[in-house]
């Protein structure tokens, strides 16, 4: 599990819809996920988002569900997730940690 704190960069996944349906998404890529930052910890699993859409117009999120290690991804609603590149990282660490 990696820590969130304030200031890391994750990805944001709007729902499958959003695009259609709020205009605060109407700039998004359904194919991709959305750039964000941390701007509040509420806990491992829940952060408050500034996210920038498509043309890098930014908006805040609150209460954003993390998803960590294995967790599934939801039916339905938004989420962030840690990019590929941190996955790696901190596994990598974790690694080199248990070897010391």
């Amino acid at each position: 599990m990696i820590k969130p704190t304030v200031g890391r960069v994750v990805w944001f996944t709007p729902s499958i819809n959003a695009h259609q349906t709020d205009p605060a998404f109407r700039h998004i890529d359904p194919a991709q996920p959305c750039a964000a930052m941390v701007t509040h910890v509420w806990g491992d699993r829940m952060v408050n988002l500034v996210t920038f859409d498509s043309n890098g117009a930014a908006f805040g999120k609150t209460s954003v569900v993390l998803l960590q290690d294995d967790d599934a991804k939801p039916e339905y609603g938004y989420f962030c997730s840690w990019m590929p590149y941190q996955v790696g990282q901190a596994a990598k660490h974790s690694a080199d940690d248990a070897k010391k």
